[in-house]
């Protein structure tokens, strides 16, 4: 397990390696943001930034969204997995919104993960992007990134790596190295074919080293 000084050491790199690192899912308001992060669960951030022009232009606000036909909500997402139970739920989300919420984002974790379609991860990019509240999302890079580098342990569970790296990072730079360490996983720590011939953390990624030492 790295120490919080070689954690930090880890993520400083990262910085340097990505320093325009940032929310990559296009959007306008908090509201698109929200139904965006929906919308790219198991999913990636290009195909949900090639399907949202056409349903924020039709729906930018909760108000048009919640009494917009499901069908041609459908029709505006189907590139997208999951789409038909994803706009059944951005339509029941919108409709919370306006019923719960005066028709605003909540910036609260716990009023944003009462929302349909939306946990703890999305409510942390929300709160995170939208609102510069500290938050760290815990998505398959962020976590095969921790893993790998031995942030944390092998066996922990989601809500146990995003713990540890809030630990282990100082709180004004949650959001900050929450981005980095996704563009870092997407484009450098690939999950099947990582860099670590070229990579700069390689001394102190045990991962790295055994599969350098293996090949």
């Amino acid at each position: 397990m790295l120490s919080k000084e070689k954690t930090m050491e880890a993520i400083e790199i990262m910085y340097d390696m990505f320093p325009e690192a940032a929310c990559e899912l296009t959007h306008k308001s908090p509201f698109q943001l929200l139904i965006a992060v929906i919308l790219s669960a198991q999913a990636t951030d290009v195909s949900v930034n090639k399907a949202t022009p056409a349903l924020f232009a039709a729906y930018p606000t909760p108000e048009a969204l919640a009494v917009a036909p499901i069908d041609d909500i459908i029709q505006k997402i189907k590139t997208i997995g999951l789409y038909r139970n994803k706009a059944k739920n951005i339509k029941a989300c919108a409709v919370q919104l306006l019923d719960q919420f005066d028709g605003k984002v909540p910036e609260t974790r716990e009023e944003l993960v009462s929302l349909p379609g939306v946990g703890r991860k999305t409510a942390n990019v929300v709160m995170g992007d939208a609102f510069g509240e500290p938050a760290i999302a815990v998505d398959t890079h962020v976590e095969r990134v921790s893993k790998r580098l031995r942030i944390c342990k092998l066996e922990a569970n989601v809500m146990e790596v995003e713990k540890t790296l809030m630990r282990k990072i100082p709180k004004e730079l949650w959001v900050k190295t929450h981005h980095t360490m996704i563009f870092f996983g997407r484009y450098h720590c690939l999950a099947r074919n990582p860099k670590c011939n070229i990579c700069p953390l390689l001394y102190l990624c045990q991962e790295g080293k055994t599969r350098m030492a293996s090949k």
